[in-house]
């Protein structure tokens, strides 16, 4: 049995709580509503008792506060604690890697289509406005094929997703691995503090496009009802064990910036009454308002209607009851978890009255970027032209190499990246003019860059493009707005007819975006136009030359504007600009 706790201070301190634990003197697991809540009972006789105990509860635990709280039945244990004597130091370094000998990754499916999606959000909105429930926290599960080290995609994970109330439980039987930024509650005994998480929106291209998304998010009316209903809801359920005018909201629509959403939070705190047990608090609080809805009963009978399957430890809670009893608990979203070769890892969102189809579900396209992230290593990734010992527009290549690795992480020493770039040129060989090469710079997790050259074929002076036969979900993922080798999504989109270039692709709300290798310039009313970073695509350093030069103007480019086309054009550092035509793909 292998655990690794890394959570946050709720307080706001700078010191997190990081251990390990194994080799429990301990183990307590409920498989009946009956037993849940002795079991909560016994964890805090055990911490009480000078021990630590660490463990989770399942969504489906639900029904052991409140047999009105309607729930499928569960595919595990409802509730399981390891009791330990003492923590561990977190182990030094990163796992092991086992990538060279089983590589460490997972393969993520949704069963959940689009159209089911945009029916079941109508069933919502319709109940919505019969006055059945005020929101409701709709989710979908996704299923992963999982080879390699459950702790290597943990820390993959938590290097996705930092901060916020990481753990990693191995019970034997399944492994959780959670790296959830929303505290449940944390309660020292007297004091209780919540941390609601409602209210979300992508992270910007830019440092400018970034601060104008949380400016947005914290003014959107839609967003701030979404968190105050929440806030309210678990006002109510505090007061519940709280001593008489203690509840308090000290914060309200604070945003939190992760790596890939901005996420809206408030905190709403009470002084609990003496006696108050383990139990009681979860009785009051569990499930966490923010993963059911409002009202909470109303709302997960909802749920039970709309999601076919058991949520799991997925919007349930883990956390740790150290000696003497403090308790912090998370709310068990981004968490994954594993049972031999299955994966499984739910999405969601908070659905209100005002909230739309297109919006909510490339909400759930940005929440799983923590996901796409770790499920397989990539590197960050530039193509350059070399011709006659000179590396073409090599400043803003390395300028975008450095946006990237700030965005994701990565360390970047600019005169490494420019030294295995000259390795490239034999000194004792003359460069020729006339032969230009295609260099692959790419730059991994741990900053070590690598560097390929390969002859670069003949550009025809005017190539085909061919109008790709379905929208391009993966318009605004960040591994589009940033360049790297995970290119499965554009793969997809790779023409198999010989006679076509490249495919023009175009988002789910019908604007053109890009080629699979390059950017586009379409001539409409006189003036060469190529489609605003807003629609989804790589901002191409050649395209970003024309702009410059005023060669190029951005702008919303529709489908609805392809018969006014008067020409075409792609465009790429790597190439240029080359004339094209735009060819039915049938």
């Amino acid at each position: 049995m292998v655990i690794r706790l890394d959570f946050a201070d709720p307080q706001g301190g700078e010191t997190r709580l990081r251990c390990a634990f194994e080799a429990p003197i301990d183990t307590l697991v409920a498989h009946t509503p009956e037993q849940v809540q002795p079991l909560l009972d016994a964890v805090q006789a055990h911490a009480q008792a000078g021990r630590w105990c660490v463990g989770y509860l399942r969504y489906e635990a639900a029904s052991a506060f409140d047999k009105a709280l309607l729930t499928h039945p569960a595919n595990g244990p409802l509730a399981w604690f390891g009791v330990f004597e003492h923590a561990l130091p977190w182990p030094p370094g990163p796992p092991a890697p086992a990538d060279a000998v089983a590589p460490t990754q997972v393969q993520w499916h949704s069963p959940l289509s689009r159209e089911q999606f945009d029916n079941n959000l109508a069933t919502i909105h319709e109940a919505i406005g019969a006055g059945e429930y005020y929101q409701v926290n709709y989710t979908a599960p996704l299923h992963g094929d999982f080879v390699g080290d459950p702790l290597l995609l943990f820390a993959r994970l938590q290097q996705a997703q930092p901060g916020g109330y990481a753990a990693f439980i191995n019970t034997g039987e399944e492994q959780i691995l959670s790296v959830s930024p929303e505290l449940f509650f944390d309660w020292g005994g007297q004091h209780i503090l919540t941390r609601p998480m409602k209210g979300t929106a992508p992270r910007g291209a830019t440092p400018q496009e970034d601060a104008a998304l949380v400016q947005a998010l914290t003014a959107s009316p839609k967003e701030r009802a979404e968190n105050v209903m929440i806030v309210d809801l678990l006002r109510n359920d505090l007061s519940r064990f709280a001593l008489p005018h203690t509840v308090q909201v000290p914060s309200l629509f604070v945003v939190q910036s992760l790596p890939t959403v901005h996420q809206m939070v408030s905190d709403v705190t009470a002084q609990t009454r003496p006696g108050t047990t383990l139990s009681e608090v979860f009785g009051a609080l569990f499930p966490c308002g923010s993963i059911t809805g409002a009202p909470k009963v109303r709302a997960m009978q909802a749920i039970h209607d709309l999601e076919p399957e058991p949520r799991g430890v997925y919007c349930g809670a883990i956390g740790v009851v150290r000696p003497g009893g403090h308790a912090t608990f998370n709310v068990a979203i981004r968490t994954v978890t594993i049972q031999g070769t299955q994966a499984r890892c739910g999405i969601g969102s908070g659905i209100t009255f005002d909230a739309t189809a297109t919006n909510e579900w490339r909400e759930w396209q940005h929440k799983r970027g923590f996901l796409e992230r770790a499920s397989e290593p990539f590197a960050l990734l530039e193509t350059l032209r070399l011709q006659g010992g000179v590396f073409h527009n090599l400043g803003a290549h390395l300028s975008r190499l450095a946006r990237a690795s700030r965005h994701f992480g990565y360390p970047c020493d600019e005169a490494a990246v420019r030294a295995a770039l000259q390795a490239l040129l034999d000194p004792n060989t003359p460069q020729d003019d006339n032969v230009a090469w295609r260099v692959r710079l790419l730059l991994d997790a741990q900053g070590t860059p690598l560097t390929e050259r390969f002859k670069l074929n003949h550009t025809p002076a005017l190539v085909s493009l061919g109008l790709a036969a379905i929208p391009f979900e993966a318009a605004h993922s960040e591994f589009t707005r940033f360049k790297t080798t995970r290119r499965a999504h554009y793969e997809a989109f790779a023409p198999t007819n010989p006679a076509v270039f490249d495919t023009l692709l175009y988002n789910t709300q019908g604007e053109l975006t890009e080629c699979t290798r390059g950017n586009i310039a379409v001539l409409l009313d006189g003036q060469w136009r190529t489609p605003a970073l807003q629609c989804g695509l790589l901002d191409g350093v050649g395209r970003a030359q024309l702009l410059a030069q005023g060669r190029l103007k951005e702008a919303v480019i529709t489908l609805d504007d392809l018969p006014r086309a008067q020409g075409w054009a792609f465009i790429n550092s790597l190439r240029g600009w080359v004339d094209a035509r735009l060819m039915s793909t049938g």
